[in-house]
């Protein structure tokens, strides 16, 4: 911990050298208009063209002295702080036996209140568009990644204990979600209980393997439970999602969503993600077959991205998210279809992604903590309403234990290998925060800060707790 010191000591004194060159960037387009004033009444007072030529070699001048700051300054110095800032939070929370994503998350929350304590030259983080851009990509990437780790076919061979752990992992948090923002948020729109029952319905399948591999557990019966039903979950609360987000974009323009035009999504987001499966794992190995004739070297990378970015932009254009379209992308790819370039030598494709999104992926998960306004806790209602969403988050995903149908498991690991949220309950909190609903955003800064509480309270319970309970359970098949 003490080698950490020095590093935690320079990134704050980075903060405070960095203000006036931050506080250059906010201030510099107000100097602009100032300096653009004065030359425009320099112009009117001064007679004749020599006073209009000498206005312009002045305004040139200008230019080339440096009066605009690039575009990519900004982006360029946000990266270096944010890298800096998840490396350093992920290494934190991996000495405490915690995923580092969570030390990202925590990282981005210290950064984005640091104004409270009067260090303001890291505001500019939370709203330059560059950034935002970059995380948008990021959080792509990380589903495709998923995508990529998870297997159809492992996902049907647990068979029915999976699908009924993952239907029971949806419905009950969605509904005791929805329960929870009713009583408490009563004043709300009925579409911002509905969104933020969606936000409790999917399960982090990143974290959960993680934990489960930490521990050796990965081959047990109860973890390919757990697995399956986990991508079942994200699979059913994208649905979900595409739903919820339709019904606000109506609500939006005036209009009103009919039951069929309900089901006319539901099939629609369906459709998308098995036509996608079945119509890509006859494409994709074809496609591959194609151009591994090429023998330019990258092309694997480059071929799985641009498929990748080329379904997310497709479920975007049928009104879906682009994770939808990046997470069918990782499933439909499979080690066989770009066999040809495996046996030429390259790398797995995991293998060449996962460079990618280190790089990528923690910008998401620092920018969505920099987003969280701790001011808000002082509000009234806040802090008990993320200690009730917390509290519903876990007993939903309890009910799950129901769903285990075979004799002699631990029904109560797989539920709380069920419970934590990650990096799907940011992505979800953060489209929320993107969408508006009569003009305000459908999640609140408030109701954000009490969703990100809710997701690092069930990501932190699950490690010990899931260890304690898969000891008890083999204790218990011993004796």
């Amino acid at each position: 911990m003490r080698r950490l010191i020095p590093a935690v000591l320079l990134f704050a004194v980075l903060g405070v050298l960095l203000g006036p060159v931050t506080g250059l960037w906010a201030t510099g387009s107000q100097g602009n208009e100032r300096e653009e004033t004065a030359v425009a009444d320099t112009d009117h007072a001064a007679s004749g063209s020599a006073g209009e030529e000498d206005a312009s070699h002045g305004s040139s001048d200008e230019g080339s002295h440096g009066g605009h700051a690039s575009p990519v300054t900004p982006v360029l110095l946000g990266l270096v702080i944010i890298l800096i800032a998840a490396k350093i939070g992920g290494e934190l929370a991996e000495r405490f036996h915690q995923p580092a994503v969570l030390g990202e998350l925590v990282a981005g929350v210290v950064i984005g209140n640091l104004a409270l304590l009067g260090i303001t030259s890291f505001e500019f983080l939370g709203t330059n568009e560059g950034i935002a851009i970059l995380a948008e990509i990021g959080v792509i990437l990380l589903l495709f990644e998923v995508g990529l780790e998870s297997n159809i076919g492992e996902m049907l061979s647990v068979g029915a204990s999976s699908l009924l752990v993952a239907i029971l992992g949806v419905v009950a948090p969605f509904f005791l979600g929805w329960g929870v923002s009713a009583w408490f948020l009563p004043d709300e729109n009925l579409l911002v209980h509905l969104f933020i029952g969606a936000t409790l319905c999917a399960t982090s399948v990143g974290i959960t393997a993680r934990v489960l591999t930490d521990l050796g557990k990965v081959t047990t019966r109860e973890s390919k439970i757990i697995l399956g039903a986990a991508v079942i979950d994200d699979v059913l609360g994208l649905v979900i999602l595409a739903v919820v987000s339709g019904v606000i974009s109506a609500a939006n323009t005036g209009g009103t969503l009919a039951s069929m035009d309900v089901l006319l999504i539901v099939l629609k987001a369906a459709g998308f993600l098995v036509g996608a499966i079945l119509l890509g794992g006859w494409l994709s190995p074809r496609l591959f077959r194609v151009f591994s004739r090429l023998q330019i070297r990258g092309l694997l990378l480059t071929i799985s991205l641009s498929f990748c970015f080329l379904l997310a932009y497709l479920a975007n254009v049928i009104e879906l998210a682009p994770i939808v379209g990046a997470f069918a992308a990782g499933l439909i790819l499979e080690d066989a279809h770009f066999q040809d370039f495996l046996d030429r030598g390259e790398h797995q494709l995991e293998e060449l992604i996962h460079p990618i999104t280190t790089f990528l992926v923690p910008v998401f998960f620092v920018l969505m903590g920099i987003k969280v306004d701790l001011s808000t806790f002082g509000e009234k209602g806040v802090l008990g309403f993320a200690a009730l969403l917390s509290v519903a988050a876990i007993i939903g995903k309890m009910v799950c234990a129901f769903g285990v149908l075979e004799k002699g498991l631990d029904r109560i690991s797989v539920a709380v290998g069920m419970v934590p949220r990650g990096e799907v309950g940011l992505i979800f909190a953060g489209i929320g925060a993107s969408l508006v609903l009569h003009g305000q955003p459908v999640i609140s800064s408030a109701i954000f800060s009490a969703v990100v509480i809710m997701v690092i309270v069930t990501t932190l319970m699950t490690p010990p707790v899931l260890k304690i309970t898969l000891a008890r359970g083999e204790r218990r098949k011993a004796g």
